[in-house]
């Protein structure tokens, strides 16, 4: 058997956890001084080895016999720095993690990007894992090259348990923030994860409208990303500030028009009594302004049935058909036309069609009563 055949072999038998077949191929007998020149090397553009494969499939009684008889180091890693560890730490496999770390694999070994087994881990609601680690001194304080810590992944996947698990054995895990300033609360905020929101506002001493690099708050990452009920948690139990502004001045309801998300704009609306028609800092747009430019139709009916002024202009004397053009959406031109907002010229003169570059958008303006559905 020649030696690209056999590396496919074993990396299959290895795979599937065929250990008595790898023990053929790789003893004594008949094309083993193949698979013994292949079995400990890095396999593929990966850089895996056997054992790699082994782990990532939770295969205990092959990754005994690789480290045990085939002598294989369990600290080996791939072209992402990535060891055995990581690869059993991130697919769940609670009996190769332990294994391995009993072996000396090192706990808080990083991969590229700086993620440990602990925050490969915490990706998954695999407790077993994550207490497996933390039993053998996994800091889930560590930080990667993005500023996330374990529990900032926890609490974006949104598993309860383990989120309390973390602050029970790490009571202060909850004090820290990513590069561009974003808290374990903006991220479950953003990922609409209730339960666990619901434990950081009981357990934890987060800021009202604390804000990341951006100007965003966690109530801005739940309404802009649909998560109502969130908002609702936060503004109650919180106090979280419905008038906030980022830092161009856009506010929740511009938020939300950008997004398109229409559940969160009648709830901002008709619950809050926020102004439909309130205007960014700035140069002053509306969110009728911002959902234009993102060619979301239906956002822009939404808006209108909630009052929203069809007619307004920003300091530039731009109208939504403007911004719909300035974002090449053909849709919400003909739509804005329909609805009875006529083409007209902005403060320098400069008509919204004069923005139109691609062809079904400069036909919009020529049969602007055409089928918008």
């Amino acid at each position: 058997m020649d030696a690209d055949n056999t590396e496919r072999l074993l990396v299959k038998l290895a795979q599937d956890g065929h250990t008595s077949s790898l023990e053929e191929l790789i003893g004594p007998g008949d094309g083993s001084a193949a698979a013994r020149s292949v079995c400990r090397g890095h396999l593929g553009r990966s850089g895996d080895t056997l054992l790699h494969y082994a782990a990532r499939h939770g295969h205990l009684d092959t990754v005994e016999y690789l480290v045990q008889s085939v002598g294989m180091d369990v600290e080996v890693n791939n072209n992402d720095y990535k060891r055995p560890l990581h690869e059993a730490a991130s697919m769940g496999h609670r009996a190769c993690v332990g294994y391995l770390l009993r072996e000396g694999a090192a706990v808080d070994s990083l991969k590229r990007a700086d993620w440990t087994p602990l925050m490969m881990a915490c990706t998954r609601r695999n407790l077993d894992v994550i207490q497996e680690l933390l039993r053998h001194g996994a800091d889930p304080a560590l930080r990667n090259k993005d500023g996330w810590n374990s529990f900032h992944i926890a609490c974006r996947e949104g598993d309860p348990l383990v989120v309390q698990h973390l602050l029970l054995v790490a009571q202060e895990v909850w004090r820290t923030e990513s590069k561009t300033r974003r808290t374990p609360l903006h991220t479950a905020a953003m990922h609409g994860c209730e339960e666990v929101v619901s434990i950081l506002l009981e357990r934890c001493g987060y800021t009202p409208d604390s804000t990341d690099s951006c100007g965003v708050t966690p109530l801005m990452d739940a309404v802009r990303n649909g998560h109502v009920s969130v908002a609702r948690l936060l503004l109650e139990h919180h106090q979280a500030s419905p008038t906030a502004a980022d830092k161009v001045g856009a506010q929740l309801v511009h938020q939300v028009a950008v997004t398109g998300q229409e559940e969160a704009l009648r709830f901002l609306v008709k619950d809050l009594g926020v102004d439909v028609n309130q205007r960014a800092t700035g140069i002053q747009l509306s969110a009728l302004h911002y959902a234009a430019k993102e060619g979301h139709t239906s956002t822009i009916k939404t808006l209108l049935e909630l009052g929203a002024d069809l007619h307004a202009r920003d300091t530039k004397g731009r109208t939504a058909l403007h911004m719909a053009c300035i974002g090449q959406h053909a849709g919400a031109a003909r739509l804005l036309q329909q609805l009875g907002l006529k083409d007209s010229e902005d403060a320098s003169g400069t008509k919204a069609r004069q923005f139109a570059r691609k062809p079904d958008l400069m036909a919009a303006f020529e049969s602007g009563s055409a089928d918008t559905s």
